[in-house]
């Protein structure tokens, strides 16, 4: 679904990301973990046509897009959902989730009714709020709105930054269930999220972030059980959704 090569990006003469080469299979849930500036958000940014690469390959469905705008990215079938979440606040639920489907305005009515009405199954409040300003959501409602607004596009590949970031703890269980729920459904997810042991008990594979490179990989199980990874990431500090 999603294979990175060498690829090196960042902002002005800071070099964020270095040489970072990863892999995302289809129906794959992968979570990438790290400290706060390990890079992670720069590196969705990307591969999202947000930041453009200094070097490197990326390519969707084996399909080069390192200089892809982002708009293209997303018809293409890659969405993200933003750190802080990033909803239009004037504008009404519904507004914001149609918001997310235009690329795929020139398709049917119908389907975009569709996918909203899914959209709606998965998120029921979103379906009592719709004529409600984004604005007066709550936190945990805002990100709600955010994936529903990514999933418009009716995406292959569903980047999340930071789901639970900033949300009440009854709220995250929703979204790692929601989580789980797509990646059941057959979703292909690339995961980043502060509570790593939550992001790895959901995910196939992961890779670990440090200064803007990848120093260690494996599947979940095998993350979980690394001594390194438990002491700087999985500590007493990190609450499982189960807690």
């Amino acid at each position: 679904m999603l294979r990175i090569a060498n690829l090196e990006a960042g902002y002005g003469s800071l070099r964020v990301i270095k040489g970072v080469s990863l892999h995302v299979s289809p129906g794959e849930v992968v979570a990438i973990i790290g400290p706060n500036g390990a890079g992670k958000t720069t590196l969705l940014a990307t591969i999202a046509g947000l930041i453009e690469p200094r070097t490197g390959e990326i390519s969707l469905q084996g399909r080069r897009i390192e200089q892809a705008p982002p708009e293209q990215i997303v018809a293409l079938g890659c969405s993200l959902v933003p750190e802080g979440r990033q909803v239009f606040g004037p504008l009404t639920v519904k507004e914001n989730l149609l918001l997310g489907g235009y690329v795929r305005r020139r398709e049917r009515a119908n389907g975009a009714e569709q996918t909203l009405e899914g959209v709606y199954r998965l998120f029921g409040v979103l379906r009592e709020r719709q004529r409600q300003l984004a604005a007066t959501l709550s936190g945990g409602e805002q990100q709600m709105l955010a994936i529903g607004r990514a999933l418009m596009a009716r995406p292959r590949l569903l980047m999340m930054d930071e789901p639970s970031l900033g949300i009440a703890p009854r709220v995250v269980q929703t979204i790692f269930r929601t989580i789980t729920e797509l990646r059941d459904a057959g979703m292909t997810i690339l995961l980043i999220e502060q509570n790593a042991r939550s992001a790895l008990r959901i995910a196939d594979r992961g890779y670990v972030l440090e200064t803007g490179q990848i120093v260690c990989e494996g599947s979940a199980r095998e993350l979980l059980d690394n001594r390194d990874v438990q002491r700087a990431y999985l500590g007493k500090d990190y609450r499982t959704i189960d807690e």
